[in-house]
């Protein structure tokens, strides 16, 4: 495949940037909640990224043999935060080349990998993205947004932010939870978690006291 590679302007400017590329048969579909245009007949397989975490998703969608036959098999998203630095870094699987092997290995823990043009490797720790219903995946950005909302997490100057560590506490020995973090921290937590008709009466209600 050929392989393209994206300077959005949501990456451009980027100080100290670094290409983050995905391996063979993979397709990179979201960073930091925006979705990666891909060519009329080809994968998106890079993008400049600057130094720091960014949360990445990426699939499987290769050809793969069936017996004598070729066939394209494609798996389910899979979500990352890949800490960037200023190496250009490649998201790797093992070479999967039949249908049988590619349905075995997903089946259990895949093993992904960041592998940095020095050849440093770290392992990633991966979310499967799993949608409901027909036309499931045919929103990507959308399903990795839902995915946000429901864990705290939000995009912040091109950083995803977990809203739920930086304001919840777990004492280890005890188990107690203490809400921690200052009255924005949490008020976006909150927000980030409500329903559109929940945010809209928020609004309202603030529109309703003279906040100013």
């Amino acid at each position: 495949m050929k392989k393209i590679l994206l300077f959005a302007a949501i990456f451009s400017g980027a100080v100290n940037a670094a290409t983050l590329s995905v391996g063979n048969n993979l397709e990179l579909l979201v960073v930091d909640g925006k979705e990666v245009k891909s060519g009329r007949f080809s994968h998106a397989e890079s993008v400049e990224l600057s130094e720091g975490e960014h949360q990445v998703v990426v699939r499987f969608d290769g050809e793969v043999k069936r017996g004598s036959k070729k066939v394209i098999y494609t798996t389910r998203p899979y979500l990352f935060d890949v800490n960037m630095t200023s190496q250009d870094a490649e998201i790797t699987l093992p070479r999967l080349t039949t249908e049988s092997q590619a349905k075995a290995y997903f089946a259990r823990d895949p093993q992904w990998t960041l592998e940095t043009a020095t050849g440093s490797t770290t392992l990633l720790s991966a979310v499967e993205l799993i949608g409901d219903g027909l036309g499931a995946y045919s929103d990507i950005p959308a399903l990795v947004a839902e995915y946000n909302k429901k864990n705290g997490i939000i995009i912040e100057n091109g950083t995803p932010v977990d809203l739920q560590k930086t304001v919840v506490e777990v004492d280890d020995k005890t188990g107690k939870v203490q809400i921690t973090g200052d009255a924005l921290t949490q008020l976006k937590l909150w927000y980030n978690k409500a329903s559109q008709e929940e945010k809209k009466t928020f609004k309202i209600w603030m529109a309703e006291h003279d906040f100013s």
